[in-house]
């Protein structure tokens, strides 16, 4: 058997095979990823990656129970001269710094956010709805950010220019393929933002634990930015002044509010609703 540890054979008619062995792979250093890498694991979020930017794959790690789902990726692999592994269950785990991988890890390249003027530019008319966090940081709460995003067909999610918010393997793998679906585009200095998005054609909606008019009685925009705050500290109250209007969801009381990314699930539908 070859030392060489990944797969680049050319194209066959034959399915590729899986070599090395799975032990034979175990014994080798799990390769670092390059600077301009991101490292993807979970089913979704690598087969998502796959069906809109196959182009953008540089290595795959798999286990070899996930061949048979996973042979048309492999093939492409083959195809293309992209390296591939089958590695051992422990392996995955170091490679993804987590037992949540699903049986497959990813390096991809890294996609960097769009500035929003060239994002605005290549806007087509019509309806739109959009996001912007200010302060969400963590990571599963982005990641079912984009779930819903992509489920209700946000067109993008503004980052805010001093934010490092940025797609992780972990977010991707909780946004179950939604982070390729909808793009990140970074935001300029706030009144920039404001100026450009309301030039577009865009209402910005605060939204507000309370102290915001009732979300469900309101009559929302077709082109709509709902401004979404921090974990924790909620929404900033600066700039909420800045915004067009103020928006916040009823409840029971039970509970002091939303988590945000179910927050965010419940405005996004509302909107959606409207749009009939």
């Amino acid at each position: 058997m070859s030392s060489n540890p990944w797969n680049n054979r050319r194209p066959s008619a034959r399915p590729p095979r899986a070599t090395p062995s799975s032990a034979a792979a175990s014994e080798q250093a799990p390769v670092a990823r390059g600077d301009n890498e991101l490292r993807l694991y979970g089913v979704n979020a690598v087969l998502g990656m796959f069906a809109r930017r196959p182009q953008d794959l540089r290595k795959l790690y798999l286990l070899e129970s996930m061949i048979p789902r996973l042979q048309p990726l492999m093939k492409w692999c083959v195809a293309n001269r992209i390296g591939y592994r089958v590695v051992a269950d422990g392996d995955l785990n170091k490679l993804a710094a987590t037992t949540h991988h699903e049986g497959v890890v990813a390096d991809v390249v890294k996609h960097e956010p769009a500035p929003l003027a060239a994002w605005l530019s290549a806007l087509p008319a019509g309806p739109a709805l959009v996001l912007w966090l200010d302060g969400v940081g963590n990571p599963h709460n982005l990641g079912a950010i984009l779930r819903s995003a992509a489920h209700f067909g946000v067109a993008a999610i503004l980052l805010p220019s001093h934010s490092k918010l940025a797609l992780s393997g972990s977010a991707a793998r909780v946004a179950e393929g939604g982070a390729e679906a909808v793009p990140m585009v970074r935001l300029p200095s706030t009144p920039q933002a404001l100026a450009q998005l309301r030039d577009a054609g865009f209402h910005l909606a605060a939204t507000l634990v309370d102290g915001g008019d009732d979300l469900f009685k309101a009559r929302l925009p077709e082109r709509l930015v709902y401004v979404m705050g921090a974990e924790g500290q909620g929404m900033d109250r600066d700039l909420a002044s800045l915004c067009d209007s103020r928006v916040s969801i009823p409840g029971s009381g039970a509970v002091e509010s939303l988590n945000v990314a179910s927050a965010t699930a419940v405005l996004l539908a509302h909107w959606r609703s409207q749009r009939g």
